[in-house]
């Protein structure tokens, strides 16, 4: 049986990707704890725990009529960033992939009333939410790396089935899976005029204080095992538009158990800003995935009765 040996909501911004002195001199004269937060990151788990398949949902790549699943066997090339071409360019970067269980996710996704659809083309856009955290914690140690897309379309009901649907895939395929939401927690931008006087790493700089309380909550509750509360208070916390409708973390949700789920999670670094937005490393080990999927097949009635949810004969 596979399972989710660790999760994180990983921060992976372009800050991290530029040379030292000029994060220094973004952040008058003091690097920015996201960097050295990954480089122990990597040494405590990336290279420590055993795992198969690190999955990335990534939350810069939007697609619209299903999610995709990266299901190469490979994945190589150099990447320059749309956004940001600047600070990142002419990146090399060289992964297996896993298209076992990237299949699996395809095949399945009926089974919870919505769309998956696997791509193994090789020309397959690459997004910098996947690529900045690999070269970090992937680069040189030979693991897989698929990543998963945001449906722009979906709403929270649909990333939670999508992350039941990746559940059952990892069970399925008996993989040992370390699972990386990569994003953000508030994320509105200071406007271009403005936003070079808020590049610096301090809380102050974050877009408004009532985004950074809304962050600072959450962030407790994850310290604390409270993954209900924050699921419960997903209406409260979509005024200060979360990235990707906060789609990366309700997806991992889905895949570990949702509200049952009480891992703890660890803080890497400091909760820092970025041109108003809000970023941090939080790291859940071996999260507690004690729900009815571990137990059950896709075939079992009581499975998709409790897991399926109320649209079960909808169209898949």
């Amino acid at each position: 049986m596979g399972e989710v040996v660790g999760a994180g909501l990983l921060a992976h911004v372009p800050t991290i990707m530029l040379p030292e002195d000029t994060r220094r001199e973004l952040n008058k004269g003091a690097d920015f704890s996201l960097v050295e937060a990954l480089h122990q990151l990597r040494k405590d788990v990336f290279e420590t725990v055993d795992y198969d398949t690190v999955v990335v949902v990534d939350s810069h790549w939007f697609t619209t009529v299903e999610f995709v699943v990266t299901a190469q066997d490979r994945r190589a090339g150099l990447f320059t960033a749309e956004e940001l071409p600047r600070g990142m360019c002419r990146i090399p970067y060289d992964w297996q992939g896993d298209p076992e269980l990237a299949w699996a996710m395809d095949r399945l996704d009926a089974t919870h009333s919505t769309w998956v659809t696997a791509i193994d083309d090789a020309y397959l856009p690459m997004y910098y939410a996947t690529l900045n955290l690999w070269k970090f914690l992937g680069e040189g140690l030979d693991k897989r790396w698929i990543s998963v897309s945001v449906a722009q379309t979906g709403e929270a009901e649909d990333f939670l089935r999508c992350g039941r649907v990746l559940g059952d895939a990892i069970a399925e395929t008996d993989r040992k899976v370390l699972l990386i939401a990569s994003g953000a927690l508030s994320h509105t931008f200071w406007k271009l005029r403005q936003l070079r006087d808020h590049e610096a790493a301090g809380v102050e700089h974050i877009r408004t204080p009532e985004a950074y309380a809304a962050d600072m909550d959450r962030i407790a509750w994850f310290k604390e095992g409270d993954h209900a509360r924050v699921l419960d208070t997903m209406g409260e916390f979509m005024p200060y538009r979360p990235e990707a409708m906060f789609a990366h973390y309700l997806l991992m949700a889905g895949a570990l158990g949702e509200g049952d789920n009480t891992s703890k999670a660890r803080q890497y670094g400091d909760y820092e800003n970025s041109i108003g937005t809000g970023q941090v490393h939080l790291w859940f080990d071996r999260p507690d995935a004690g729900f009815p999927r571990a137990h059950a097949t896709p075939e079992d009635p009581e499975y998709l009765r409790q897991m399926a949810g109320p649209d079960l004969t909808a169209a898949g």
